[in-house]
C-alpha cells in the first residue's frame, strides 16, 4: 500500500531493480537524492517509487513507495525493437513500468519524473498526474522520430542533465516537442564533499585521485600512461573503483593489464576497490587533483563537482557534458591523451600557486552549483511550463 504521498510532490520513477541507496552510490539514484535532500522548506517532500526487494538502507531525503517488481524477459529487448519498427508500443519495458505505477489512482496529483525512462511517460495518468522525462543519458538512439513523438506527446518536459543531452535530444524529437526540452545540470553535495582541514606541508607530493568503473571508457588508463611519460617520484594516485559495487570481484582482464602496466611505477599508484560514498570522500578530501579522462561522452559526470567541492584541482577531459560540469575553473584536456594530461599534472605539480589557484576556483565553482542550485532550476523550469501545480483528478481545466 502506497505511504504518504503529499498532494503536489516530485514522485521519482527510478530504473526497476535500481537502488535509491548509499550502499551503491550510483549516479542516477544520487541525482534524486541530491534534489530531493534540497527540497525548499515548505515544499512537499519527494518521493521515490522502489522495488521491493532492492537494498534495504535507503536515502532519508525522500519518502519511499515500494511496488513489486516485474522482471523483464532477456527476449524482451528483441519484442521491443521489432514492436518499435511497426509503431507498435515497447510491451517488455512498459510490463516493469506499469507494476511501479500500479497504485497512481491512490496517489495526490504529482509530478511524476521519470529518470531515463520514456516508455514510463505514456503510462502516467495525465488526468491526474504530471508526466516529466529525466534524462541522464542518450535515451532515444533506438527511436524513430515518430515513435519518440508517440511516447513523449504526454510529457509535459524532457528535463535534461546537460546541453550535450538536450542537444541530442531534441534531434530525435519533432518540433513541437523541442520546446518542451530543458536543461537541469546536476549539483553536487556540498555537506559531504568538502574540503579538507588539513593544510599542505611543503615537499609533499602532488596526490592525484581518480574515482570511476575501471573500464576503458572512464580512461584510468590513460592516467597510468600519463604518469608513465612523467615518473616523477613527486605525483602519487590512487585509483579508486571496480568495472561495478562489487569491491570484492575478480579483477577482470583490463583491470590485470592496467595494473601491470603501472608496475613500473611502484607505489606511486596505489588501488582500491569499490568504497562506499562517505569513504570516496575522504579519498577525494586527501586530494590535490582529481581526474576524470574519459574517452567516452559523459553526459555530465558527477566526479568533477564533487572533486571541486572537495577543494581538489579538477583535470578532466573536454567531452560530452563534462566541460558543463567544469565550467571556467576546472583544466580541460583532450580525451585520450595522455600527454595532454600528463602536461597537465607536471604544470601543477610544478608550480604550487597555480595549484592553490585552481583549487580555490574549483571550489567556488562546486558551491555555486549544489543541489540547491540544481534543485532551484528544476522547479523554474517545472514553472515555466505550468507543471508545478498539478490539477486533482476530476477537476476540470481552468
Amino acid at each position: 500500500m502506497a505511504i504518504g504521498v503529499p498532494a503536489g510532490s516530485h514522485l521519482h520513477v527510478i530504473t526497476p531493480g535500481d537502488h535509491f541507496s548509499p550502499s551503491t552510490g550510483s549516479a542516477l539514484p544520487s541525482v534524486v537524492h541530491g534534489l530531493a535532500a534540497a527540497t525548499p522548506p515548505g515544499a512537499p517532500r519527494s518521493v521515490v517509487a522502489v522495488a521491493r526487494g532492492t537494498y534495504p538502507d535507503r536515502y532519508p531525503s525522500a519518502d519511499v513507495v515500494e511496488y513489486d517488481p516485474v522482471p523483464q524477459q532477456r527476449a524482451d529487448r528483441y519484442r521491443d525493437a521489432a514492436a518499435a519498427r511497426l509503431g507498435l508500443p515497447r510491451t517488455g519495458a512498459r510490463r516493469p513500468l506499469a507494476a511501479a505505477l500500479a497504485d497512481q489512482a491512490r496517489w495526490p496529483a504529482s509530478v511524476v519524473l521519470g529518470h531515463n525512462l520514456p516508455q514510463l511517460v505514456p503510462l502516467v495518468d495525465a488526468d491526474r498526474h504530471a508526466a516529466v522525462l529525466y534524462a541522464h543519458n542518450e535515451l532515444l538512439r533506438t527511436y524513430s522520430p515518430r515513435e519518440a513523438a508517440r511516447v513523449l506527446d504526454p510529457a509535459g518536459a524532457v528535463v535534461c542533465v546537460s546541453g550535450y543531452v538536450a542537444e541530442r535530444t531534441a534531434d530525435r524529437l519533432p518540433p513541437r516537442l523541442r520546446d518542451r526540452v530543458r536543461v537541469v545540470h546536476n549539483g553536487v553535495d556540498t555537506a559531504l564533499f568538502r574540503p579538507g582541514d588539513a593544510d599542505r606541508v611543503a615537499g609533499e607530493p602532488l596526490r592525484v585521485v581518480f574515482v570511476g568503473r575501471t573500464v576503458p571508457d572512464k580512461g584510468p588508463d590513460v592516467l597510468v600512461d600519463a604518469l608513465l611519460r612523467l615518473r616523477r617520484p613527486d605525483v602519487v594516485a590512487t585509483v579508486v573503483g571496480t568495472p561495478h559495487f562489487a569491491p570484492g570481484a575478480p579483477l577482470t582482464r583490463y583491470e590485470r593489464e592496467l595494473r601491470a602496466a603501472a608496475r613500473p611505477l611502484g607505489d606511486a599508484v596505489r588501488w582500491l576497490p569499490f568504497r562506499p560514498r562517505d569513504e570516496v570522500a575522504a579519498l577525494m578530501r586527501a586530494a590535490d587533483v582529481v581526474v576524470v579522462p574519459s574517452r567516452w561522452a559523459e553526459p555530465f559526470a558527477l566526479t568533477v563537482l564533487e572533486g571541486m567541492a572537495s577543494g581538489a584541482a579538477v583535470v578532466a577531459a573536454r567531452t560530452g557534458g563534462i566541460p558543463e560540469a567544469a565550467g571556467d575553473a576546472g583544466v580541460l584536456v583532450p580525451p585520450g591523451s595522455p600527454d595532454a594530461l600528463a602536461a597537465a599534472l607536471e604544470g601543477l605539480a610544478d608550480d604550487r600557486a597555480l595549484l592553490a589557484t585552481t583549487r580555490e576556483r574549483c571550489l567556488r565553482h562546486a558551491q555555486a552549483h549544489d543541489w540547491r542550485a540544481a534543485r532551484r532550476t528544476l522547479d523554474v523550469v517545472l514553472g515555466d511550463l505550468g507543471l508545478t501545480s498539478v490539477r486533482p483528478a476530476g477537476m476540470p481545466a481552468a
